[in-house]
């Protein structure tokens, strides 16, 4: 026993790079089962009902039992059911003893926290899709999940555009259109693909929102249609910078300054909730989910420690060549995309050439991908970061091929046709082709390719092949590339925000097909916190193209063309509403839109931002004094328990 308390250990606490040099005392880890170790402060701090328990004397309610504070449910406190029962005649009884006003306000309080869980369990249950979402994940991990998550939120997303176009520009056209009495010819099998013939006049593109009835000074069709074009694009940037920011700040708390015990994963992580022999084999696949994920990067870690100078000095120059072999490929690819558009408007137009770009594009983007892959690969980074450079590399590649196409396409040689809708033809027909490339993929590829593995296991081709992993880069690449295409085309095609919600609801069939059917587990698993920021930064960029995109089209697209801006410029369709305004109103929008209120917005979003940083960067010192402060209590009480049992051992040996 005595060679026991000479022992000594390290106490660890987990370090962030803002501390880097906290000294901590080694004194004894081991736990002694004595009675005062269980009365400090620190052990009754780390027990399970700490957060739900109140150290106010006034609500306490005995010597030996369980505080109860209001706010905390009873359901929520770790205590048998007669305890609780308990803590509830308890409560009875000292509601009796106070004033009406408290007991009244307690009242209130305890029901406000019971009608906030029932909205948020309400509005959590209107989610589609939330139990294929959780099964998905206790199969294939969260990666795979991160990815339908992402998938169901850009449907939310279109369908909000959709609520947004229907009230604000298809619903006023519809009611106040002036009939023109042209005859549409029908509808033919090319025009499903193309967007020509009957689709050309219909609410689809942007020709059909011509001035009707609806003509007043500040209620007409052109302000309308205006109004709700921006707030599309408003609405996009304050949603996905916001889930940007959100996902950012998570990663941070998450990233490298947190890692949670294998041991509380293994004997803590278990939900004894669980009845379902179903659920708990979901819970088991989680768990070991993550733990796989923990050994993978401590097994990488390690690797990376034992490294040589010699070996980091060949690792730099072998990065450093495959770079360059990226930026050759990415070179290849952009130059044999701008010879297919070019080849695409001088030919005879048929079908096959009206989609040579977009399959040309699709090839690629589907090729170099995997060969970015590889290259990662070689590069020897932990999975996470490969599979950020493989994003990173895979988007630049995606995005600079729209921005080439967007950039050669010409205005038509004939002047009569429309230019807009000329605009909005590409975009929906890149959307068309999003859709096909995507069931092409799932029924003749993917199943295909499962069927020949479970039908013919011995056969060598089966064996080459194997049943595929879902590539979660490739396929939120996909999933950026045709939302971007939604952002750029909307104001030209006003309803491919529904035909992509629609796109996307049938996509997500799809992909629950092809994971569960046709995919099998990764045998290598990632942390997801800095990938979903990844994601949605990914989008930031989408949307800014599709921002820039639309400012160089306007005032490419000369006025006197076809659609509600017809006879005025865009962005002097207001002028005539602003005239019919009180003056001080005038004066006030003026001021608003001229450089002396954009220097002084400027200014207070400076000093806004730097007082958030400042304040942040306190708050990390003050949160590492903290920890410091926490380890040395640790340590010094540990010491008087160690101590205090030295003594009492003494004094019985004496007695």
């Amino acid at each position: 026993m005595m060679d026991r308390e000479d022992r000594k250990a390290n106490f660890h606490r987990l370090l962030s790079v803002e501390s880097c040099s906290s000294d901590v005392s080694s004194d004894s880890c081991e736990y002694y089962q004595t009675e005062i170790f269980g009365l400090l402060p620190s052990s009754q701090a780390h027990r399970p009902h700490a957060d739900a328990v109140t150290h106010d004397p006034d609500e306490t309610f005995g010597t030996n039992t369980v505080s109860w504070n209001p706010s905390v449910p009873l359901r929520a406190l770790p205590v048998c059911l007669q305890g609780k029962r308990d803590i509830r005649e308890r409560q009875h009884l000292r509601r009796r003893s106070i004033g009406s006003w408290d007991s009244w306000r307690r009242s209130q309080q305890t029901a406000r926290r019971r009608l906030k869980e029932d909205v948020g369990g309400a509005l959590s249950g209107l989610l589609p899709w939330r139990h294929t979402i959780h099964k998905i994940e206790g199969q294939f991990g969260v990666g795979v999940k991160a990815y339908f998550v992402f998938l169901r939120y850009l449907l939310c997303l279109n369908l909000l555009y959709c609520v947004i176009i229907a009230g604000s520009v298809l619903a006023p056209t519809l009611v106040f259109r002036q009939n023109s009495g042209l005859q549409s010819p029908p509808l033919g099998y090319k025009d499903i693909f193309v967007g020509s013939g009957v689709l050309e006049n219909s609410p689809v593109f942007h020709s059909f929102y011509t001035r009707g009835s609806l003509d007043l000074d500040c209620i007409n069709t052109p302000l309308l249609f205006l109004l709700g074009m921006i707030s599309v694009l408003f609405l996009s940037i304050i949603m996905v910078v916001r889930r940007t920011v959100v996902g950012y700040k998570h990663s941070w708390l998450t990233g490298n300054r947190f890692s949670s015990n294998l041991s509380y994963k293994v004997f803590c992580g278990w939900d004894f909730s669980i009845q379902d022999s179903q659920a708990a084999s979901l819970k088991q696949n989680f768990i070991r989910n993550e733990l796989k994920m923990d050994l993978e990067e401590q097994t990488f870690n390690e690797r990376v420690q034992r490294r040589s100078l010699r070996l980091w000095v060949r690792l730099i120059f072998l990065r450093v060549f495959l770079n360059f072999l990226v930026l050759v490929l990415l070179g290849s690819a952009f130059a044999l995309i701008y010879y297919t558009i070019f080849l695409s408007q001088t030919e005879s137009v048929s079908l096959m050439l009206e989609y040579l770009p977009p399959i040309t594009m699709a090839t690629i983007n589907y090729i170099l991908p995997h060969i970015f892959n590889k290259v990662s690969e070689f590069e020897d980074y932990s999975l996470t970061i490969q599979l950020n450079l493989t994003l990173i590399r895979s988007i630049f590649l995606k995005l600079a091929s729209l921005g080439i196409y967007l950039f050669s396409l010409r205005s038509p040689a004939n002047h009569k046709i429309c230019r807009e809708n000329a605009f909005g033809k590409e975009m929906y027909k890149l959307t068309i082709f999003n859709f096909l490339e995507c069931f092409f993929n799932a029924f003749f590829v993917a199943y295909p390719r499962t069927f020949l593995v479970e039908r013919f296991p011995s056969s060598s081709l089966a064996q080459i092949l194997g049943k595929k992993q879902f590539e979660i880069p490739f396929n939120v690449l996909d999933l950026v590339n045709s939302q971007t295409v939604t952002w750029v085309g909307v104001f030209y095609c006003p309803l491919l925000p529904a035909i992509s919600a629609l796109r996307l609801m049938i996509l997500f069939h799809l992909k629950k097909f092809t994971v569960m059917r046709c995919c099998v587990p990764a045998q290598r698993m990632f942390r997801t916190a800095s990938s979903s920021v990844l994601f949605h930064f990914m989008l930031l960029l989408g949307l800014a193209m599709s921002v820039v995109t639309l400012v160089v089209n306007i005032n490419r697209f000369v006025p006197g063309g076809c659609g509600p801006f017809q006879d005025r410029d865009v962005f002097n369709v207001t002028s005539v509403c602003l005239k019919t305004l009180p003056e001080p109103v005038q004066n006030t929008i003026r001021y608003i839109s001229s450089e002396a209120f954009a220097i002084a917005l400027i200014l207070a979003e400076v000093v806004i931002l730097t007082s958030y940083v400042s304040r942040g960067r306190a708050n990390r010192k003050a949160i590492e004094r903290l920890k410091d402060m926490l380890v040395m209590c640790s340590s010094d009480k540990r010491f008087l328990v160690k101590q205090h049992s030295t003594i009492t051992r003494r004094q019985l040996r004496t007695r």
